[in-house]
């Protein structure tokens, strides 16, 4: 056994996490550690005890802003907070100009492509995975994809599309709901991410991350611009905001605070163990589980991603999850999907449930 996979027979992340059936399924929503549930109970005790402060801190929310830029390689003047993926590309959607055409993979996440859609007055083209780079033209405007597909797992070849779009001068739109939390990323290279936080980033569900580069952030309409958006916090309850936050927190929602305070330590905690040991991690459980897959005579699909689908077995979830182990159904697919807190045994529990 070499060094790897003695790494992989524990798990990152301590005492953090006490899963209690093997959990496959990060995919869909991320397991929360200890810390975080216990950052939530501890705001939500206080607001039922009456804080001075209201519902939450602003403090906290700025930690979780700052930690997720450092996650993502960029500077927090760059991140806006919200609530969903959807909200962050409804507000990028409606900046487009009448006309505008927008690319997308074909299968891509609904909650990317429908905001786009629902306009009824963009140009809007789709292209399997492996062309999108190609397809992109002189008048595609903006280029969005997710960087891992739900589906099924396939990983863009995210440099060919940022170069093809600078070719021909389109923006760019990624979703790294699937790959922020075990995926490095630059988010400075697109001109806006977005990443739900309840899957890889361990946050509860109402914690988003929007990042716009300088230069995005002027083509850019704040529509659902509010009190906590303006450049001094405290001097915008009444009347019209003064002035909008010179940063990309002008695009801020109005936060969920016991989002945010779990966020915050969720987040954290990722930073402390490592995105790069962290994909580690992932791949190589990925990888026992797609040559485990194999040997029983099943082809996952071909990819290196943490998200491992298998064409043709989606009826076995329930029975898997009779038998403990918890994964999804996509698009027909069974759908494994790896996670820190995940070793070893968790794969060999797996494939033993779909040997018998």
């Amino acid at each position: 056994m070499d060094s790897l996979d003695q790494t992989l027979d524990r798990p990152l992340g301590g005492a953090e996490f006490a899963p209690t059936k093997t959990y496959l399924n990060t995919s869909t929503c991320g397991l929360l550690p200890r810390r975080t549930v216990e950052a939530v109970t501890l705001l939500a005790q206080e607001t039922a005890d009456g804080r001075p402060g209201g519902s939450g801190s602003f403090e906290i929310v700025a930690e979780a802003r700052a930690t997720f830029a450092r996650l993502v390689g960029t500077v927090p003047e760059r991140v806006a907070v919200g609530s969903s993926v959807a909200v962050h590309c409804g507000m990028i959607a409606q900046s487009l100009p009448t006309g505008a055409e927008v690319l997308f993979p074909e299968g891509d996440f609904s909650s990317v492509i429908t905001p786009f859609t629902i306009r009824g007055d963009l140009k809007v083209r789709f292209a399997p995975l492996e062309r999108l780079a190609a397809s992109v033209r002189p008048e595609t405007d903006l280029v969005a994809l997710s960087a891992v597909q739900s589906a099924d797992g396939r990983t863009a070849d995210l440099a060919a599309v940022r170069e093809a779009a600078a070719a021909h001068g389109a923006r760019t739109l990624l979703d790294a709901t699937q790959a922020a939390g075990w995926l490095p990323l630059r988010a400075g290279e697109w001109d806006y991410t977005v990443a739900g936080g309840y899957k890889y980033l361990l946050c509860p569900r109402g914690a988003s991350f929007l990042t716009v580069t300088e230069e995005a952030q002027d083509s850019l309409l704040a529509i659902h611009a509010n009190w906590v958006t303006g450049e001094d916090l405290w001097v915008n309850s009444y009347g019209p905001v003064r002035e909008l936050a010179r940063s990309a927190r002008r695009f801020d929602e109005p936060m969920a605070f016991l989002s945010y305070h779990g966020a915050a330590r969720s987040l954290a905690l990722l930073e402390e163990v490592g995105i790069e040991r962290i994909e580690a991690h992932n791949k190589g459980l990925a990888a026992r589980f797609r040559a485990g897959l194999r040997s029983l005579g099943h082809e996952p699909v071909a990819d290196d991603s943490t998200v491992v689908a298998v064409p043709g077995l989606g009826d076995r979830a329930d029975a898997l999850e009779r038998a403990g182990v918890l994964l999804s159904v996509r698009a027909g697919n069974l759908r494994a999907s790896f996670h820190l807190y995940n070793t070893t045994a968790d794969v060999d529990r797996a494939l033993n449930a779909l040997g018998d």
